[in-house]
């Protein structure tokens, strides 16, 4: 039996789906439902359904049914502009420990989902050593509710024993109902198709040009293949980053988008939003050595093909 949290979100969906690929489906899910994330459960095989509190019930009174195999935890709240720290607190940092904690004292492999955000400007580098986790100054709420967790499982000597992942600017399948949170393939991609037109946004810094901001894209089959890896490997522990240790900038992932749907490039700089310019972070690359030390040999997909390959999925897939 494994649980997998924020399972109808969506890594946590993708993470599913790769489950049931190799045939299981002695799955416990657990989220926090609504009608556009019930879409990516469907088809997906599973045991039992828990709605997030009343799981979280469960483990706090340590009445969960039988011993999980695994806890994959990828349930939190993940919007990067939200100012509620008592949400991200209550939600991000203390469910996550109370899971943790739960699957510690039963011996239960623990992944949990961290992020990129963790690194903040990047000014502390990008590497997941201890040092670095130590120094990290995130630039929003999102950010420190996972650098909290990181530190807390740093302060209490739980490197060896949990798996923490650093996702960098994931994109995929499953995500059409994170609205402004989607990937800027996911919502620029109807309009690149119909009017062969996106909008990224301008720089404010003199050593970036308009849409040479770069970012470590991952294709989300290649996240979901790292999660398997520390699922398939329990003695592999520690805090991990997951992107594809390249970053590409915004203008190479458009023209990707644009080649991807047959179209001549067009793009549009504007303005960022009221706030965002003092918290937007301009380049963002995982030091990836720690991950291939431990044993991770598969290559990620290129940027080109994995997009290619994204459109494909959304011309089938009609959920904006």
């Amino acid at each position: 039996m494994i649980v997998v949290t924020g399972a109808a979100g969506f890594i946590g969906s993708c993470i599913v789906a790769g489950l049931n690929e190799r045939g299981r489906e002695d799955l416990i899910l657990v989220d926090e439902l609504d009608e556009a994330k019930k879409k990516n459960l469907q088809n997906k095989k599973y045991r039992q359904y828990y709605d997030k509190k009343d799981f979280l019930d469960l483990i706090l009174r340590d009445q969960v049914k039988g011993r999980p195999e695994a806890i994959i935890h990828m349930g939190a709240c993940s919007s990067t502009t939200l100012q509620d720290a008592r949400y991200f607190k209550e939600n991000n940092l203390e469910y996550t420990r109370s899971l943790a904690q739960w699957a510690l004292k039963h011996n239960v492999r623990f992944i949990y989902a961290s992020s990129a955000a963790t690194y903040g400007d990047g000014s502390v580098g990008y590497k997941d050593d201890e040092a670095t986790i130590r120094r990290c100054k995130p630039l929003n709420l999102y950010g420190q509710s996972k650098q909290d967790f990181d530190l807390w499982v740093v302060e209490q000597g739980l490197q060896d024993k949990v798996a923490g992942l650093k996702f960098f600017n994931v994109f995929g399948p499953n995500e059409y109902h994170k609205e402004d949170m989607r990937s800027v393939v996911a919502k620029a991609y109807p309009r690149v198709a119909e009017e062969g037109k996106i909008v990224l946004f301008k720089s404010y810094r003199k050593d970036y040009k308009d849409g040479q901001q770069k970012r470590d894209f991952i294709y989300v089959k290649d996240a979901v293949d790292i999660v398997l890896f520390f699922l398939d490997h329990p003695k592999v522990n520690g805090i991990f980053n997951v992107g594809t240790g390249k970053a590409s900038t915004w203008n190479e992932l458009a023209g990707a988008l644009f080649a991807a749907v047959g179209k001549k490039p067009s793009l549009q700089y504007v303005e960022m939003p009221a706030g965002l310019e003092k918290r937007y972070q301009y380049f963002t690359q995982a030091d990836m050595t720690k991950l291939r030390k431990s044993g991770y040999t598969k290559h990620f997909t290129p940027l080109k093909e994995a997009v290619a390959d994204y459109v494909r999925y959304l011309r089938d897939h009609r959920y904006w």
